[in-house]
């Protein structure tokens, strides 16, 4: 049943009407906004943040757990979003302590949903500060910046008669789409899927079923009673291997061993890969700051500004005011760490956020980094 509130209607616990609450709230955020290092965009887009010829963004409808660690992210993209193909990623960027972080994520919904919705389902990791933020504390309404769907970790346009999909933890998010997309179309699957336990494997209901129902052929592989999967054993779990196309992701010791084995094999042209690792920075004081396009490499303390290091060296820099509140100075962190100097704030990248945007004005190098400048 749905209650229908009249425009008189209290707002619970505050006593103040609903629509004074609504104007009181879009005030706060707006004044939220203006305390938090964003660029000039962020701003303009406050009251319609999804609206077409905005930057890309999507708003958090759903968490959804699906193991202790990981959770199904449900999102409405904004009007920009221009659709995938099954077995890609997404970048997303989302605000954590006022200081924006990007990673990468599988799209693990159906291609053809008629909500228009998309999903990525994240796998908290030890010390992973935006996975563990994604699955324990995001909530519904959150925004989070966007990119465009890209990968090529796809099937192919004319399918293949026989298909091999190897998983293993969090790797099994490209695969989930494909299955969710193309299996009514799909004729003879195996699916091997490895996990540490059973209780830690991902999407497990959902393939279970597929395998009850006939529609895959399914062999669970849990460390903690079988030992972590061996490749060798591939002539016995499927001794037809060598006839399919093969999608392997997962771990990058499963791939290292999966592109030896069909390279033995003769057959590396059967199989795809998906490689996600990421590049453990470990943030100092100072380190050596690249200005790639500049051809420039200076080595710069913890303490002085990336705008005032860059300048000294003569390095063309933008900028306006040094207090990180103009945003001229906002330019791409292509690889390494920053530290915030009013806050202590440590921003990175890894091997799947690409460039991330940083303040000059007000960020140190925390470690070797590289600016696209």
């Amino acid at each position: 049943m749905t209650a229908t509130l009249n425009p008189t209607d209290r707002t619970r616990g505050t006593g103040r009407s609903a629509p004074l609450a609504g104007v009181l709230d879009g005030a706060r955020k707006v004044a939220q906004a203006l305390a938090t290092p964003l660029v000039p965009s962020d701003y303009l887009d406050l009251i319609d943040p999804l609206r077409s010829g905005a930057d890309l963004r999507g708003r958090i409808v759903a968490v959804t757990p699906e193991t202790a660690d990981s959770a199904t992210i449900t999102i409405q993209p904004g009007r920009g979003w221009a659709g995938h193909v099954p077995g890609q990623y997404i970048r997303i960027g989302i605000d954590i302590d006022g200081v924006r972080h990007w990673r990468a994520y599988s799209l693990t919904h159906r291609a053809d949903t008629a909500d228009g919705l998309i999903t990525i389902t994240p796998k908290a990791i030890p010390d992973g500060k935006v996975s563990n933020h994604l699955v324990r504390s995001t909530k519904p309404g959150t925004l989070v910046m966007l990119d465009q769907a890209t990968g090529d970790f796809t099937l192919p346009a004319t399918l293949p008669d026989k298909v091999l999909f190897i998983t293993a933890g969090s790797g099994v998010t490209p695969v989930i789409g494909m299955l969710r997309s193309s299996l009514d179309d799909l004729d003879d699957v195996v699916q091997i899927h490895c996990a540490p336990s059973e209780r830690d494997a991902m999407f497990r209901d959902e393939l279970l079923a597929h395998s009850v129902a006939g529609r895959i052929r399914l062999h669970e592989n849990h460390d903690d009673v079988a030992g972590v999967l061996d490749l060798a054993d591939l002539d016995d779990l499927v001794p037809d291997w060598r006839e399919r196309e093969a999608w392997v992701c997962g771990p990058t010791g499963l791939l290292d061993a999966a592109e030896a084995h069909w390279e033995a094999a003769g057959l590396a042209d059967r199989l795809h890969v998906e490689r996600f690792r990421p590049s453990v920075v470990e943030p100092g004081e100072g380190g050596v700051v690249t200005f790639d396009r500049s051809a420039v490499t200076v080595d710069a303390d913890g303490g002085t500004p990336i705008l005032d290091a860059g300048e000294d060296a003569g390095v063309l820099m933008p900028s306006g005011c040094r207090m990180g509140i103009c945003f001229g100075c906002v330019v791409p962190l292509r690889e390494g760490a920053v530290r915030d100097l009013r806050t202590g704030e440590i921003t990175s990248t890894d091997e799947n956020s690409g460039t991330v945007p940083i303040q000059t004005c007000v960020s140190a190098a925390a470690g070797a980094c590289a600016i696209d400048l």
